[in-house]
């Protein structure tokens, strides 16, 4: 890596749905024949009524009659089943249709866009859609279904949150610091919070308050509304209005929240219009910030400038039973780059864009980034071997994806690269032994509790910085005066029904593969590592200094004496 600054300028957008297939049945604009004055009254009888154009008293003829016609299913379709997950276009196309055939080829077209395994007679998305449907209807009615309140919007929406806090019959409520602190009594509320939505961000919490006592709870950005005593005199004072640092009569002054003065007045304050943007992003998808890349990923643009190359790695950690983070690295040399000099200091700047999507061109995720490369210019030339790494984390589920980037250099717009390629994300079985991806790191240490799950290359509480090469079949380098890091984890180990512990011979191995003679063999219990848990981290250094220059192989295998199971892992490198 570069001894000079490297900075990251973070932005998450979400993908939109693939373009929509042209409908039959469009009103197309007149012929020049229709035009010619002689034949205007013999082709205005012989043409297609559906073709000719319509004046504007047919076509609102024609729009009263489509309400009348969509009734029955496809209404219920289009205005209760895809409600909250069918697009603008998608709705004014399906209401331009003229038939029942277009419209069910409409649908069935519309569900396999979202198809994640569209080779499979099942469609896992509409399954789950309409699961969600249910499950909404059944738990969040409140004197009208379920899909259509505020919570059953959200859960049809994004799914199950990772955690709920639910106060169902209100009461005495501790503050926190954040909302002003000091006690109150409230109404039924709820707290969902999800660790990642795409296209929205990280760690949201969504507030959904009961003030009518009716079980209706409707989303809110205020966080005071849930307060029952706000509008009562002298109750439920807040920490700052109990030490007289200010009056109830303060919380309001205008705003988003009636929260008052308290220790974060001032960044609550500040906070206002990422609560509006975050309310924004969860009824609507974020727009795609270079607009110039998207089209090379959109359209498959050719390149007409120089070639822009970069490595890329992809790797894959458990997260959830259905949910699989997916480090994607980015390695970008510095000779690449063209840099501007200007008062001694030489500086790169690269833009970012990559996206993920099923293989039936529904995008499920984006990213956009900048990164900025910073070196004083008498250094310039000494630092043009080292490379630029990005790293983006993004979660999804298990199945088959094309992952597509795009990178520009600012200062040569002209010097643009792609790259393309089809990833399987597996499917992490409780019943079956498993392990993550085998990564070889030139850096890895325990981070601070405060730092674990943010930040660039921390996986858990890790930093590990891969190390990254043209293909999967490139071994990665060392040099000898290196350490070789090596980190993965190991799922579904069998646990003792008496000792309630795991039991698994963990054995690692460096082989030389010219030879095929095993330089290492070393083993341990995997009690050793967390004796109670059934997922181990394998994390271990090797100096390097006692290999000779040549290629090798690291060789990880998992014997689980429980389930009576195997599994083993190997990644080459080279040592030089």
């Amino acid at each position: 890596m570069s001894k000079g600054r490297f900075s990251l300028v973070f932005a998450v957008a979400l993908g939109t749905f693939a373009a929509i297939p042209a409908v039959h049945g469009q009103q197309a604009a007149p012929s020049s024949s229709q035009a010619a004055p002689n034949s205007q009254n013999s082709d205005t009888q012989n043409q297609d009524p559906l073709r000719r154009q319509l004046s504007d008293k047919e076509r609102f003829k024609q729009q009263k009659e489509l309400k009348q016609e969509l009734h029955g299913t496809y209404k219920k379709w289009v205005d209760e089943d895809v409600h909250w997950i069918i697009t603008d276009q998608e709705l004014k196309a399906f209401k331009s249709l003229s038939n029942d055939e277009e419209r069910d080829s409409f649908i069935e077209a519309f569900w396999q866009r979202r198809n994640p395994n569209p080779d499979s007679p099942e469609n896992e998305f509409r399954e789950e859609h309409y699961r969600r449907i249910a499950y909404a209807n059944e738990h969040f009615a409140a004197g009208k279904p379920g899909w259509k309140t505020d919570r059953g919007h959200m859960y049809i929406a994004f799914g199950k949150p990772d955690d709920i806090e639910s106060h169902p019959s209100g009461g005495m409520y501790d503050r926190p610091i954040a909302e002003g602190g000091g006690q109150t009594s409230t109404f039924p509320f709820e707290i969902w919070h999800y660790r990642y939505l795409e296209g929205v961000g990280d760690n949201i919490d969504i507030e959904f308050v009961d003030t009518c006592m009716c079980g209706d709870y409707h989303m809110t950005i205020d966080r005071s509304e849930k307060d029952a005593l706000q509008h009562v005199p002298g109750a439920g004072a807040t920490l700052y209005e109990q030490m007289g640092m200010s009056k109830q009569a303060d919380r309001f002054r205008g705003g988003l929240e009636n929260l008052g003065d308290g220790p974060n007045a001032a960044i609550n304050q500040s906070k206002q219009f990422d609560r509006l943007e975050q309310f924004a992003k969860l009824q609507a998808p974020p727009p795609v910030k270079f607009k110039d890349l998207e089209s090379f990923l959109s359209n498959h643009k050719l390149l007409t400038g120089p070639i822009f190359p970069f490595d890329v790695r992809t790797d894959y950690v458990k997260v959830t039973d259905d949910t699989v983070l997916v480090p994607i690295t980015l390695q970008i040399k510095n000779r690449d780059i063209t840099f501007n000099t200007k008062d001694g200091v030489s500086k790169g700047e690269v833009n970012i864009l990559g996206r993920v999507s099923t293989i039936t061109d529904h995008v499920v995720q984006t990213f956009e980034e900048t990164v900025q490369v910073e070196e004083p210019a008498e250094l310039l030339p000494q630092t043009l071997d080292h490379s630029q790494l990005y790293w983006k984390a993004l979660p999804l589920r298990p199945g088959r994806y094309r992952v597509d980037v795009a990178i520009k250099d600012v200062n040569n717009v002209d010097h643009v690269g792609i790259w393309a390629q089809g990833i399987t994300v597996p499917k992490y079985d409780d019943d079956r032994l498993s392990a993550s991806s085998l990564i070889l790191a030139d850096k890895m240490y325990r981070v601070p509790s405060k730092e674990i799950g943010t930040g660039s290359f921390i996986i858990s509480n890790t930093f590990i910085r891969p190390r990254v090469t043209a293909n999967a079949a490139t071994p990665v380098s060392f040099h000898r005066d290196q350490k070789l890091n090596f980190w993965m984890q190991v799922y579904n180990l069998g646990i003792d029904e008496k000792s309630k512990q795991n039991s698994a011979k963990i054995t690692y191995q460096i082989i030389d593969t010219a030879s095929n003679k095993t330089l290492l063999d070393t083993s341990e219990d995997s009690k050793s590592l967390s004796a109670n848990s059934d997922q181990v981290t394998v994390e271990k250094s090797l100096p390097l200094a006692s290999l000779q220059p040549g290629k090798y192989l690291v060789k990880i295998q998992v014997n689980d004496s429980v389930s009576k199971q195997e599994i083993a892992q190997s990644a080459p490198f080279t040592v030089e």
